[in-house]
């Protein structure tokens, strides 16, 4: 039981000395790739390929799966809530209950977690193949920033898909109750929009883009960074993908939390 003990101790030290070792590293990185930042759009158009083959895979293919959701999820939301809103007498609070849900809270995590599941794997698996192939070496023999061609591209494509996919999801989610609305309460289109558009605030609105934005930003970040973290090992590779996942939800729902505890924590 004691060797136990001591073992698990042990563990958890060299855990908590690789975190803080790795703290100047990743505090580097990210400082390299906010100065890249600024040179980006004056880059050729290989970065600028990359940029839309980003685009491409995280936010056009990701439509279907965000529409469907979105969709499904407003409509279940639209049913069980004015169910039950209605039997204590409080059926109009569904349109807030939509807003709230649909466009501030849940759309901006789902999508996240959509992005995440498509685009942090696949970006840390080919940055951690390309370091393994000795790819990376390459680039910078040849006096090529990585950090300038692979990484700003990959980190203003998902970030902005990010973005976009949340819009399109409190579109979406918004709009799939409208036959509900029609057959379950006998409310018209008309009357339907009507009520969204009164519980929709700019607080809501604000909320719903900054919390897009920066997941988008934590996703991309935690995924390039997991995946230059590969060092020669080709069974490093898929296990750089698993850590992209996990630091980017794990970013995800602490700055959730953070976003939604500042009004409380402020006033």
């Amino acid at each position: 039981m004691a060797f136990s003990l001591k073992n698990a101790l042990t563990n958890v030290g060299h855990y908590v000395n690789g975190l803080f070792s790795s703290v100047p590293y990743f505090l580097g990185y990210l400082g390299r790739l906010i100065s890249c930042l600024f040179v980006f759009l004056k880059k050729g158009k290989a970065v600028r390929r990359i940029l839309i083959m980003q685009l491409l895979f995280t936010f056009i293919e990701a439509l279907p799966v965000v529409c469907v959701l979105s969709a499904a999820i407003g409509g279940a939301i639209y049913l069980i809530g004015y169910s039950f809103l209605s039997s204590i007498g409080y059926s109009s609070l569904i349109y807030k209950l939509l807003v709230t849900i649909v466009i501030q809270e849940l759309g901006p995590i789902l999508v996240a977690f959509i992005v995440t599941a498509r685009s942090a794997t696949a970006i840390a698996t080919e940055l951690g193949t390309m370091v393994v192939t000795h790819q990376i070496e390459a680039y910078v023999a040849t006096g090529i920033d990585p950090v300038a061609h692979l990484v700003a591209p990959r980190f203003v494509g998902v970030s902005l898909s990010t973005f976009f996919l949340n819009l399109y999801f409190a579109f979406c989610g918004i709009l799939g109750p409208v036959l509900l609305s029609y057959f379950v309460s006998n409310v018209t289109t008309y009357g339907y929009f009507q009520g969204i558009f009164s519980a929709l605030t700019i607080s809501a609105i604000l909320t719903s883009l900054i919390k897009s934005l920066l997941f988008g930003v934590i996703i991309s970040i935690s995924a390039t960074y997991c995946g230059f973290a590969v060092e020669r090992a080709s069974t490093e590779v898929p296990v750089a993908g698993i850590n992209a996942v996990g630091k980017s939800i794990l970013g995800v729902i602490l700055f959730d939390v953070f976003i939604i505890a500042v009004p409380y924590l402020v006033g």
